[in-house]
């Protein structure tokens, strides 16, 4: 009878275990990861303040430290000086303009005289008290004032055309130190260190007083809020997935127990690949398998690194 009663109990607990396990058999597994941003420093300088630990929750466009930017104000401050010394090399055109036009109103009172006594003696000719040849000579004395007063002119409209094109030459640098001072401008502001996204830091690569250069990673974060399960399957069930199904997802809640999570397939990839040594799925480990990514909603349980199963019905 002890035998029997022995036989019956192993036979219950065979079927048990082999029921918890046709239970458990799920169709594909992975781990867990995230979209990991790596922050990096954009100039080259010393980190005057870096208010970074690893764990903390940060938000986006937070700024969250310094690189001293003194060298690039001041180089800003140089070129600004350039810019304003420029109108310190441009000529004025108007102290010669009016030496010309002082000229040009003498010349025109000259001709004022001249063609008054013309008229003086175009009158004697007619009552025979003046002669042809007065006549002519004052023609040519007004003609002559005329040609000097037209010289004049064109003295004045030099003047001003040389002394503009003058300016316009000096003035044209101003242009090319004004992009540069805005370039100058835009690397002092990328002295602040900008955070780019919301999320928890996961790694921290530097600390405030060490010197920096320009691609240097800072630290890393990322959005712990939703990760993805990268999870491998294979050929035969390549037709059973499609992009924006729900899936459940499992993962390990104490010795014999799973906790579920629903789950969206956002990834599946288009090329074969061998399996994965740490990777079991439905098929024991098939040659070839083909990846996908489930985005699952974390409750603050799920981390990076952690096994997950799936069970896609």
């Amino acid at each position: 009878m002890k035998t029997n009663h022995s036989i019956i109990t192993t036979a219950v607990l065979f079927l048990f275990t082999a029921c918890h396990q046709s239970e458990n058999k799920f169709d594909a597994s992975g781990t867990f990861e995230a979209d990991e941003v790596i922050v990096s420093s954009e100039i080259s300088g010393k980190l005057l303040s870096f208010n970074v630990s690893e764990g903390a929750a940060l938000a986006k466009d937070s700024v969250i430290g310094f690189i001293d930017a003194t060298n690039l104000s001041l180089q800003k401050e140089q070129v600004e000086a350039s810019i304003n010394a420029l109108s310190e090399k441009t000529a004025d055109v108007t102290p010669q303009v009016e030496l010309l036009e002082n000229q040009l109103s003498v010349q025109q009172s000259q001709l004022d005289n001249l063609k008054h006594e013309k008229a003086r003696i175009e009158n004697l000719l007619k009552a025979d008290a003046a002669t042809g040849k007065q006549l002519d000579d004052i023609n040519s004395q007004v003609d002559m004032s005329e040609k000097q007063m037209a010289v004049t002119r064109q003295q004045i409209a030099v003047q001003r055309n040389n002394i503009s094109t003058q300016n316009r030459s000096i003035l044209s640098e101003a242009e090319p130190l004004e992009k540069r001072v805005a370039q100058l401008q835009d690397q002092v502001q990328r002295s602040n260190i900008m955070n780019p996204i919301s999320g928890t830091v996961l790694t921290k690569y530097a600390q405030a007083g060490e010197i920096t250069a320009a691609g240097k990673a800072l630290y890393k974060i990322a959005d712990l809020s939703s990760l993805n399960l990268r999870a491998y399957i294979t050929g035969t069930q390549l037709s059973q997935v499609k992009l924006n199904q729900v899936v459940k997802v499992m993962i390990d809640d104490g010795a014999d127990k799973y906790k579920e999570y629903p789950g969206v397939i956002t990834w599946i990839s288009d090329k074969a690949e061998f399996t994965p040594k740490t990777i079991q799925t439905k098929e024991e480990r098939a040659n070839l398998v083909y990846a996908l990514k489930i985005n699952v909603k974390n409750d603050g349980f799920l981390k990076i690194g952690m096994f997950g199963e799936v069970l896609l019905k």
